[in-house]
C-alpha cells in the first residue's frame, strides 16, 4: 500500500527543550560527538490507490491544518516506498 510521510520539525528559530534534554543526556550515557539535537514528529499515512498530485496536495493540507502548528513548526511531505519484506537485526545479537 502506498505511504506518504509527513515529517514535522520545530522551526529553526524556535527553542527545542526536548532536543536540548536529549543532547544533555547523550554524554551522560557515554555518547560523544553530537553537537545538536532537534526533536520532531513523523506521520506515516497509508493511502488507497495511486499517489497522485491531488493526493499529495490533500496531505499537504492535512499537514498544514492538523499535523503541524505552522506558527512554530515546518513540515515536509514525501512518498515512501515500502519494501515487501524487511529483515530486522537485533544489535545485541550481532555483538555475541
Amino acid at each position: 500500500m502506498p505511504r506518504v510521510v509527513v515529517d514535522v520539525m520545530p522551526k529553526p528559530e524556535i527553542l527545542d527543550p526536548q532536543g536540548k534534554a536529549v543532547l544533555g543526556a547523550l554524554p551522560r550515557l557515554g555518547f560523544s560527538g553530537v553537537t545538536d539535537v532537534r526533536q520532531g514528529k513523523r506521520f506515516e499515512l497509508e493511502v488507497d490507490g495511486e499517489i497522485t498530485a491531488e493526493v499529495l496536495e490533500q496531505v499537504r493540507q492535512m499537514a498544514a491544518t492538523l499535523l503541524s502548528n505552522p506558527v512554530i513548526e515546518d513540515f515536509t511531505v514525501a512518498i515512501e516506498t515500502v519494501p515487501a519484506a524487511v529483515s530486522v537485526v537485533d544489535p545485541a545479537e550481532s555483538r555475541s
